[in-house]
């Protein structure tokens, strides 16, 4: 089984309807996608590839040798638990970055930039398909309230490698978890695999597909769209050849957003179900994302529904 490939460039043509509902289901049964045609050039993709590559290299990777990961797994006779193998860093507006790699900076924020534009229209996309208006999920996420707002959603990129393991059966590359944010554009390493998503019970493997974005939804989407949407389990797997390159951006709420379920989709469940009950109990709480945050720092490798309890009390 293998994870859906969208021709994102369909949208714009003949097949765009075609193209919208597969990219719905996509949403709606795998929380998971790889769009290839995104818009992204394979020249600036290839630029990203060199710059992270180089920076580990050159700035990470001795570090890395003297990480805690590394310490226990030596020490360990048997499984180590609550660490990574996986050497991390975030890129944001505001923080400092890696200085002394040549056309990093640059290179960077470009992708960067290219990368937003690309989620937000992904993020237009899942407005169409589930019938709420054009930059509904944007304005959520910039705690606009429907009126014109400086934008301040958060938008971040995590550079992380996952070197070679000299004993991947005991170690994690990254905990199976769910994402806490709304929307992931992933630009994994196209020869090293290692990504799995957890469906149907089983843990299934995002092929590496050469120049495609990975798109994943988080929690804020599940509630946004009222379950429609799910977060899904994944994980990356150690291992003992390669160094898995893989460089994901999350499209965040605002801190000061308030996160609930769209009206519309709350009275099209309460069209479909006569039992008030039991449509009060399948929806979502209303919370600021910040709250959900605390608990979510707390609580990022554990199942994800007393998050939702966690904050439905606040």
């Amino acid at each position: 089984m293998a994870i859906p490939v969208i021709d994102f460039s369909k949208l714009n043509g003949a097949e765009r309807a075609k193209t919208l509902a597969q990219i719905a289901t996509c949403c709606e049964e795998w929380g998971f996608f790889q769009l290839v045609n995104h818009g992204i050039s394979v020249e600036l993709l290839e630029k990203v590839k060199r710059v992270s590559s180089e920076c580990f290299k050159k700035e990470r990777e001795e570090k890395f040798k003297k990480s805690t990961a590394v310490k226990l797994l030596n020490e360990s006779n048997g499984k180590v638990e609550n660490v990574d193998w996986e050497d991390v860093f975030l890129l944001t507006d505001d923080n400092e970055w890696p200085s002394n790699i040549p056309q990093f900076r640059e290179t960077m924020k470009e992708y960067r930039s290219e990368l937003k534009k690309l989620a937000e229209r992904v993020m237009e996309v899942m407005d169409e398909n589930l019938g709420l208006a054009k930059g509904y999920i944007k304005k959520a996420f910039n705690n606009s309230n429907g009126e014109e707002s400086e934008e301040n959603a958060f938008f971040g990129t995590k550079v992380s490698h996952y070197p070679p393991c000299p004993h991947p059966e005991k170690v994690n590359g990254l905990r199976a978890h769910t994402d806490a944010g709304g929307v992931i554009l992933l630009y994994q390493d196209d020869q090293v695999d290692g990504l799995q998503i957890l469906k149907d019970g089983e843990w299934i493997d995002v092929q590496p597909v050469e120049n495609a974005i990975v798109i994943n939804t988080g929690d804020q989407i599940e509630v946004l769209s009222n379950g429609k949407y799910k977060s899904v389990w994944h994980r990356v797997l150690a291992k003992e050849n390669g160094n898995r390159r893989s460089i994901a951006s999350f499209y965040n709420p605002s801190l000061k957003a308030t996160i609930a379920p769209a009206p519309e989709l709350i009275v099209e469940n309460n069209n479909n179900n006569n039992n008030k009950e039991e449509v009060e109990l399948s929806t979502y709480p209303a919370f600021v994302f910040g709250d959900y945050m605390n608990v979510y720092t707390e609580q990022k490798f554990l199942p994800k529904e007393p998050r939702f309890r966690a904050v439905r009390a606040m």
